[in-house]
């Protein structure tokens, strides 16, 4: 791994190249169906869009370290196509103008072939609108606004994780039969904490409860005291939460300190495994994920075996649904330039809409595939709860249930994304 200064709108931060030997020429702005580079040995290069700070810097890292580890595995294999496959990285901030100036700087400058990466919606967006301009295929690893696969979708982009909707889908109507009708929102204020207590809103009110009140949290906010008296003045049945990276970190510690924690139910929308991991005495209530590390199926043992050796110096010990889903959208890509036998972007994009993959290679519990409407991958949606009878420290979750993917579905997805037609996205090779 080689490191250099960046220059520009890059010059604070350090970019992080894997494997490039050479400062990489100028190639953009790319022009219709240009072929970027000749030869088959060249290599594939990718731009790893990954937050190193703020909000979600801890997810980004641990999103970085599953796809170095697929991108890995492949070079070890012979690489894609015959070709060796190249990274690079540079921190989006958790701040959507970085993520523009950065997604600008790997296409036009880096001559990235493919992007992957983000947590935060709002800087997922701003990369998607650079992609979009040249035709990039973009894989949002992680960030879960229903935006992202609604009016915010692209003939580019293909989002990996399950959104706002597929988790209220999988928990609302059991909290709202089981514990009550009365719901408080805590929303952060921004594209996927309005995305997601809005669809938080739908399903509550589907299932006969109503919202009494909805909190905007500013993101960054470290002093929850003025929202959590607000709780308590309310008294909801259920607080439904959409609040993450350290802001939910921060959130969980004030509420345990009140011992609120006992006086009403708590649902999280998700939670992220890098969220959990780095406040774990403060886990409660119920919340989503799409994987967990001791699910008891065929391969996760052997991945999880495979990440600890590819990742020896991780402050987290274990993969989770972070990482996880890095892992899975490089891998799917570079599968399915192989499948291509191509880098066009045509002819990949072709490749990943409606693409099947079964539970077995997934390690989940029923089979996934991308959606050809939305790209959005629909996949099994877990709800979890601490567990009490841990049999490691690592051993955070109790799995309380999974969803297969037609039950919890994002129907309003489908009727807001709009795909651009083949001959209107450019076209290239490299």
């Amino acid at each position: 791994m080689k490191r250099r200064s960046s220059s520009g709108g890059l010059s604070r931060r350090t970019v992080v190249k894997g494997g490039l030997l050479t400062t990489a020429a100028f190639f953009g702005p790319w022009q219709h169906t240009r072929v970027l580079a000749q030869g088959a040995k060249k290599p594939i290069k990718i731009g790893l869009t990954c937050d190193a700070s703020g909000q979600y810097g801890n997810s980004g890292q641990d999103d970085l370290r599953g796809m170095r580890m697929a991108i890995d595995e492949f070079n070890a294999k012979g690489g894609v196509l015959g070709r060796k496959v190249e990274w690079i990285t540079a921190d989006t901030e958790t701040n959507p103008a970085t993520g523009t100036r950065v997604a600008e700087r790997f296409i036009s400058q880096d001559g990235c072939g493919f992007l992957i990466g983000a947590v935060h919606s709002g800087v997922a967006n701003a990369i998607t609108q650079v992609a979009n301009k040249y035709g990039t295929i973009y894989l949002n690893s992680n960030s879960s606004a229903p935006s992202e696969a609604g009016e915010n979708c692209s003939r580019i982009k293909f989002v990996w994780d399950g959104n706002g909707t597929n988790f209220s889908k999988a928990a609302v109507q059991n909290a709202v039969s089981g514990i009550g009708k009365n719901w408080l929102l805590l929303t952060n204020d921004y594209v996927w904490g309005h995305t997601t207590s809005a669809a938080t809103k739908t399903q509550v009110e589907a299932a006969g409860g109503r919202i009494i009140d909805n909190l905007l949290v500013p993101q960054n906010t470290r002093d929850f005291t003025s929202y959590l008296l607000k709780v308590q003045q309310a008294k909801p049945d259920v607080v439904a939460m959409a609040i993450g990276g350290d802001d939910m970190k921060v959130l969980r510690q004030q509420i345990s300190s009140l011992k609120l924690e006992e006086k009403t139910a708590w649902i999280n929308n998700q939670q992220d495994w890098p969220d959990i991991w780095g406040a774990a005495d403060t886990l409660f209530g119920v919340f989503g994920t799409t994987w967990y590390h001791k699910l008891a199926l065929p391969g996760v043992d052997d991945f999880v075996a495979r990440w600890k050796k590819a990742n020896p110096q991780s402050p987290i010990p274990v993969p989770g649904n972070v990482s996880y889903n890095g892992y899975m959208a490089t891998r799917e890509l570079l599968r399915a330039i192989e499948r291509a036998g191509s880098t066009n972007n045509h002819a990949v994009i072709k490749q990943l809409e409606g693409h099947k993959m079964s539970a077995s290679d997934r390690m989940q519990h029923f089979d996934a595939y991308i959606d050809p409407v939305t790209h959005q991958v629909q996949q099994t949606i877990y709800l979890a709860r601490r567990n009490r009878k841990p049999k490691d420290e690592t051993d955070l979750y109790e799995i309380i249930s999974w969803s297969k993917p037609e039950a919890t579905q994002d129907d309003a997805a489908a009727q807001k994304c709009k795909l651009k037609a083949f001959p209107e996205v450019p076209t290239f090779e490299m």
